[in-house]
């Protein structure tokens, strides 16, 4: 059969009950206690939770039967029971007892009275994300961070700034139960530093440190000058900024201005080095050339500049166009289209066309029978960029016969010839 157990309590009346939360406890088993007690009764109960009483232990009070009051209501099974409806701030008591058919054990009693106490949660800060790293702002802007927390009790809120107490004058802080904020209305480089946030509940408390960097623009180079000019280049140097900003140096920008124009253009950026060459500069021109340095926080708002222009000489150089032998387009005339045989019919003018190149330009002769035609009213002869034409004007069988195209120029001769037959209308 089943062992069932009976849990008691009694209060110690020799501190007075402090009205507060109403607090829950789970009943651990006594080791001494529970030797005295059958077997059955002494596996009855296991620890939940270890209680921690408040000052030396105390002896076992001996108290009456009837000062005893029962937990529970009915025996349980399990090996462990909750009291509810305590006081915060009470002494109590346990014992427990084994019950079976034969009867009920001795009490296994703890050795000490339990203080009752509210529970309390540890204390936790939840950093964020973008705090777990150095916090970079740029002067003039707004910190305004808020760090949640939690905790129970409510935890006391603290402040510090390189281990010492924020200025009220400079941070303002605004905590609620649940977060803290801090807040700097127009940030300074002097806000710079590192800060703790602690919060505590009783004896436990949590801390959290974070960077709060502060950066503006860095000062102008130093002692620049032009180490060198040579062919289209001038070679630079300069020093560092006395000022950085409260920031590394991420680089430097160059820009030179023609002493004509007075115009600046950037001709290097984000240089890293603390020299540089300029170069593709024009041949003639005098130039000046500043240098601005730059941090996270921008370029600086003035810059070094030279003291004396940088001029480019002009060099000794002649021009020689290349040398190239001319090509020779001389040629005999050619006919590249031939004269084409032709009939026609009494009365209706026709035309006959052949073309022809050569240089120089060719003399052309047009021939009936080898015989020159001259200042005759009959024919009309034309040469347009190498085409040549011949009109015949209402020709009759008499026009008739073989006629002949010729070209002529200091490189030789060409000709070409066709048949024009005149018929007679029946």
């Amino acid at each position: 059969m089943p062992t069932k157990a009976l849990i008691q309590k009694a209060l110690d009346k020799n501190l007075p009950a402090k009205p507060a939360k109403e607090t829950e406890t789970v009943v651990p088993a006594p080791e001494a206690a529970a030797e005295k007690a059958p077997v059955e009764a002494a596996t009855l109960v296991e620890p939940q939770a270890p209680v921690t009483a408040l000052g030396p232990p105390e002896p076992e009070v001996p108290m009456e039967e009837d000062t005893w009051l029962s937990a529970n209501p009915e025996p349980i099974l399990t090996t462990h029971y909750k009291i509810q409806g305590l006081t915060t701030g009470d002494k109590m008591l346990v014992r427990v007892k084994a019950t079976n058919r034969g009867g009920v054990s001795n009490p296994a009693v703890l050795n000490q009275a339990i203080q009752l106490r509210e529970i309390v949660g540890h204390p936790k800060i939840r950093l964020p994300h973008n705090l777990r790293e150095t916090f970079v702002c740029v002067v003039g802007e707004i910190i305004n961070l808020l760090i949640p927390f939690q905790g129970k009790p409510q935890p006391q809120v603290s402040w510090s700034k390189n281990g010492q107490p924020l200025d009220p004058k400079r941070v303002s802080v605004r905590n609620s139960d649940k977060d803290t904020i801090l807040f700097i209305r127009n940030s300074e480089r002097k806000d710079s530093g590192k800060y703790e946030l602690t919060v505590q509940a009783d004896s436990l408390q949590d801390k959290a440190a974070f960077e709060i960097h502060v950066i503006e623009k860095p000062g102008p180079p130093q002692s620049i000058k032009m180490v060198d000019v040579w062919g289209f280049n001038v070679a630079l140097e300069w020093t560092p900024p006395k000022d950085d900003g409260n920031s590394d140096i991420t680089g430097y920008t160059v820009q030179k201005s023609d002493k004509k124009t007075g115009e600046w253009f950037t001709v290097l950026e984000h240089n890293h080095s603390t020299n540089c060459t300029v170069s593709d500069l024009v041949m003639g021109n005098s130039y000046y050339f500043r240098v601005f340095a730059e941090n996270k926080g921008g370029l600086s708002e003035k810059a070094a500049a030279t003291e004396d222009c940088a001029f480019i000489k002009k060099t000794g150089n002649v021009y020689k166009p290349p040398e190239f032998s001319e090509h020779d387009f001389s040629e005999a005339p050619k006919f590249t289209h031939a004269l084409n045989d032709r009939t026609t019919t009494t009365g209706y003018s026709t035309k006959l066309f052949c073309s022809v190149r050569g240089t120089p330009k060719p003399k052309i002769v047009w021939m009936k029978n080898q015989m020159e035609i001259r200042e005759d009213p009959k024919y009309r002869a034309l040469t347009n960029q190498g085409i040549c034409s011949l009109e015949i004007r209402k020709p009759c069988p008499f026009d008739g016969g073989v006629y002949t195209c010729k070209a002529v120029n200091s490189l030789g001769e060409a000709s070409v010839d066709c048949r024009l037959d005149v018929t007679v209308p029946q």
